[in-house]
Order: structure tokens, then C-alpha cells, then sequence
């Protein structure tokens, strides 16, 4: 007996837009999104795509009409629901811009809510380009299957995140502290990653008067985009949706 196909196919162009989607009702799709599919791709008419827009899930589309610098799309039917994240927001230290967009990319992917950079007194990078950072992230998701996009959260500085977390601080701490996996809960949670050459003895006993958390990353020297992605790891086989 010959076996079902898989549905929706997996090998088909999977593509972020910022319209509302809904079977049956038709959106226009310009700039650069359209010239990936008709010019590198060269889909036409009658090619199917898969289309999220960050809050509606995913959807399975076909091309309608393909001009030369403009295409029109029409969702048929909602392939996966809406995501259902764990509400944990990863706090960082901004690296430099190689590292700093490998953190975004691999944090896209591993399903955090919320990218909330976080301005210490060794920070060597307090000016970011969120355009360029917001496009890493939609790459990610774009790629790794995810219908809901990251918040990327404007900078602020320690002390304010201190003031008014999103949730428990887990405090990734350099001197070590409980292993994040016993620590970690199900639940708002914020992960807090320090800068290249790590938080003063100031900063760290603020943050841990202000009741974070002290965990373990094990027993070698992270790098700081290292020590984030490593944590978020953790967490999220620990008490995000890997368990």
C-alpha cells in the first residue's frame, strides 16, 4: 500500500509577510519577498508557497498572478496553528555584530520569546541596527518553521531591567550558582547573559539583591553569545517546549 504523502509538502518556499492572513482572501506580495520567489526562484502562477505572518500560523498559498516586480497570493488552507511559545525572554549583553547576529539567528531557532538586549558597564556595543536584526530573525523562523516572531526589544540599561523584570531572573553567573536545569520553572522566566569579560562584583550583587537567580552553565569559560545560547538550551529542555 503506498504511503500518504506528507502534507503540507516540507520542500515547498516558506516566506514571513507582514499582512493578515485568511483563507481565500488575496494579498499582494512586492519588494524583495516577490523577487525571491519570481526572479531567484521562478515561481509563476500556479506554484504553491507557505506563508506565516507572525500571529495567524501557517498557511499554504498559491500564486495567482506573477508580474515582473509584484505577485498576487491567496492562503487556501491553514496549515499549523498559531505557535504556542514559553513565555521566556532571553536578556543580553550585545556583542560584537558577527557574534551579536549569531545570537539572534540561533536564539530564532530555539524558540525564545522575547530578545531583550541589555546595556552593562563592559558592553562594547550599545547601538544596534534592529532593522537588520529583525531581518536575521525573520530568516530564522523562516527557516527553521517557527509562526511566531521574536520580540526584539529596544536596549535598556541593567538597572531598569532589574527594576521591572518579565518574569524570575535566572542569572547566568561566571562564579557559578545551582544548574539552570533544577532552577528552571515552567512559567515568565528571563534569562540574564553578561557582556565580553562578564558583569563587575558590583552588577552581580545587584542583580542578585534584586532576588535573580545565580545558575551554573558547567565547569568551562563560555564565550558571552555562547554562554546565552547555552542557557536558553537548557531552559528549554528543562521547562520550555523540548520536554
Amino acid at each position: 500500500m503506498p504511503a500518504t504523502p506528507a502534507w503540507p509538502p516540507r520542500s515547498l518556499p516558506r516566506l514571513f509577510v507582514e499582512q493578515t492572513l485568511a483563507e481565500g482572501e488575496a494579498l499582494l506580495l512586492e519588494g524583495k519577498p516577490a523577487h525571491y520567489l519570481a526572479n531567484v526562484l521562478r515561481l509563476g502562477e500556479g506554484a504553491e508557497v507557505l506563508l506565516f505572518d507572525g500571529h495567524s500560523g501557517e498557511w499554504q498559498a498559491v500564486i495567482e498572478a506573477a508580474h515582473k516586480k509584484k505577485l498576487v497570493l491567496r492562503p487556501t488552507a491553514r496549515t499549523r496553528p498559531p505557535e504556542d511559545l514559553p513565555p521566556l525572554t532571553l536578556a543580553f549583553a550585545p556583542v560584537k555584530r558577527a557574534p551579536l547576529e549569531w545570537l539572534i539567528e540561533k536564539a530564532t531557532e530555539l524558540g525564545v520569546a522575547r530578545l531583550q538586549p541589555v546595556i552593562t558597564h563592559r558592553t562594547v556595543v550599545e547601538r544596534l541596527n534592529p532593522e537588520r536584526l529583525a531581518a536575521i530573525a525573520i530568516e530564522a523562523a523562516e527557516q527553521c518553521g517557527r509562526t511566531r516572531l521574536p520580540d526584539l526589544l529596544a536596549p535598556m540599561k541593567l538597572d531598569a531591567l532589574l527594576a521591572d523584570p518579565p518574569g524570575p531572573i535566572l542569572f547566568a553567573d561566571e562564579t557559578g550558582g545551582v544548574p539552570l536545569v533544577s532552577a528552571a520553572r515552567p512559567g515568565p522566566a528571563t534569562i540574564l547573559t553578561g557582556p565580553e569579560g562578564g558583569f563587575t562584583p558590583d552588577e552581580r550583587d545587584r542583580i542578585l539583591a534584586a532576588g535573580a537567580t545565580g545558575v551554573g552553565l558547567g565547569p568551562r569559560i563560555l564565550r558571552a553569545e555562547t554562554a546565552a545560547l547555552a542557557a536558553l538550551s537548557l531552559y528549554m529542555a528543562a521547562a520550555g517546549d523540548w520536554r
